[in-house]
């Protein structure tokens, strides 16, 4: 059987992940990124790989899941490949609820985890106990889940990247496309297909909580990492004119953070971060066959869910180019282009 050839366009989680996957099959794989490895959203500090709520099952959840399940032993794989750390681990996750009316909520979506989730993770209502690593709740409970996780952004796609080289790909900042062409480009690529990106600020603090289960309280994301930091974040701006300069906005991120979790209070922030993530317009990733360019193909779309999702998207690409085997949800498929008069 002739050896496949396959050129992805971008080094992000997505890209690097089809290349990954077509790599481990025996495809001769490049990747092309004039800005490098990590240059855009994958080069963040954040890294929470969080499911949606276990209710109102479709596609979009299930495939998230099956990725989120899968983590484990991908990630694990790239560092037995490497010895690079990815920063990953299942620890779990923390939600405050704020009155009784969302605790008897909660319990209603325990209920719907224990069959959605296969008996492979818990969603669990708990009370608040005096642990230090346990946010104040108004309503004196907690979600606790078991299927959420922690990645260290810019480790992990850099150990990515190593992974596709290990298994004898290159990584350039220019080359020649050959073979299937697979355009996973963010935000710049998404703008090109009816989407858009969407600006995103995040803070870095010395806190060592290592090992601890993540946050999520006021609509943010508190991330103990496995190095002894603490990620917060972020925003999500619409419009903005530099994409990667942090301002006031981020500033009220901490705060809201310190004020939901008080255990940071005095904590040194050591990084900030801006970044634009790339948004279809469905908020699901774009996979499959590209719809502007033909006989090419995309992969693009991971917004605030893409270390999620990355797994499963290389799994699915791979099977689509390498194999045929088409198994993309209906809702990850690209629009037609509208063609006008």
């Amino acid at each position: 059987m002739a050896i496949a050839d396959i050129t992805v366009m971008g080094a992000g989680v997505f890209g690097l992940s089809v290349a990954y996957a077509c790599a481990q099959r025996g495809a001769r794989v490049q990747v092309i990124d004039p800005a490098g490895v990590a240059a855009g959203a994958s080069g963040g500090l954040v890294g929470a790989l969080a499911p949606h709520v276990p209710e109102n099952w479709n596609d979009k959840k299930a495939f998230q899941f099956d990725s989120l399940i899968m983590a484990d032993q991908f990630w694990a794989d790239v560092t037995a490949l490497t010895g690079a750390a990815t920063g990953y681990a299942r620890t779990g996750r923390l939600q405050p609820l704020a009155d009784p009316r969302a605790v008897d909520l909660a319990r209603v979506r325990a209920v719907s985890a224990s069959d959605l989730w296969q008996g492979l993770a818990i969603w669990q209502v708990e009370p608040v106990n005096d642990t230090p690593w346990m946010p104040p709740s108004p309503g004196g409970f907690v979600v606790r889940d078991t299927l959420s996780a922690l990645i260290h952004p810019r480790r992990a796609t850099q150990a990515l990247a190593d992974a596709v080289l290990a298994l004898g790909g290159t990584i350039r900042p220019v080359g020649t496309p050959t073979g299937k062409i697979v355009w996973a480009t963010g935000w710049a690529g998404m703008q090109e297909i009816g989407g858009n990106g969407v600006k995103g600020q995040a803070a870095l603090l010395r806190y060592d909580a290592a090992g601890a289960p993540q946050l999520f309280a006021d609509a943010l994301h508190i991330i103990p990492h496995l190095d002894g930091t603490v990620a917060i974040g972020s925003t999500s701006e619409r419009e903005f004119t530099d994409p990667t300069v942090t301002n006031s906005m981020l500033d009220d991120v901490i705060t809201r953070a310190v004020a939901a979790f008080p255990i940071l209070q005095g904590a040194a922030v050591i990084e900030t971060w801006a970044g634009v993530r790339p948004r279809a317009p469905s908020r699901a990733p774009v996979l499959g066959a590209h719809p502007t360019r033909k006989d090419e193909y995309i992969a693009n779309g991971g917004f605030k869910i893409g270390f999620g999702m990355a797994p499963k998207v290389g799994q699915v690409m791979a099977d689509l180019l390498l194999d045929g085997k088409d198994a993309i949800p209906e809702g990850f498929r690209a629009a037609p282009p509208i063609v006008r008069a």
